[in-house]
């Protein structure tokens, strides 16, 4: 085995571990920072993908903006389990509807990357992990599941703003 691959099962046990150990820790300011440390291992795999670009945006956006905002609005609420309203059963079917739908575009993506994956290597070698290439690809290739992906995000942010409401009547 050569070091890349030594580098790729530590980053991978890294990650592993830190993504169990937000689900379950029992603090959510630990499980905020363990997903930092997920981010930097995901980040890490995206270094032995020579994708630097991707890298240095993964940790710039998500462990630097997004986890900031994160322990920002978890140090600010008031996260009694006496004070948490009841929710309405119909919400966690909802809930269970979305992670269905998330899933099935998971599934259906990494079905389409690993047949393009191995030619689009083949091809460009010397363009991996350049914006330029990276644009041709999400643009050309994968446009549909990068426009699911926004409607996802939206939905996401408006299930937030509903959930955060005072009264759910």
């Amino acid at each position: 085995m050569s070091i890349s691959q030594y580098i790729f099962w530590f980053l991978s046990f890294v990650a592993l571990i830190s993504a169990l150990m937000v689900v379950f820790s029992k603090s959510p300011v630990y499980s905020v920072l363990s997903l930092i440390m997920t981010f930097f291992a995901i980040a890490g795999h995206y270094l032995l993908l020579s994708a630097q670009f991707l890298a240095a945006v993964h940790i710039i956006v998500y462990a630097g903006a997004i986890m900031v905002l994160f322990l920002y609005v978890i140090m600010m609420l008031n996260l009694n389990k006496e004070a948490e309203p009841h929710k309405k059963p119909y919400i966690q079917i909802i809930s269970f509807v979305a992670i269905g739908l998330l899933m099935v575009t998971l599934i259906g993506t990494l079905k389409e990357a690993e047949a393009i994956a191995p030619s689009n290597i083949a091809n460009n070698v010397g363009g991996i992990g350049t914006v330029e290439q990276l644009g041709k690809v999400l643009f050309n290739q994968f446009l549909l599941p990068f426009e699911i992906s926004s409607i996802l995000f939206l939905s996401a942010m408006v299930g937030a703003v509903y959930l955060s409401k005072k009264n759910l009547q």
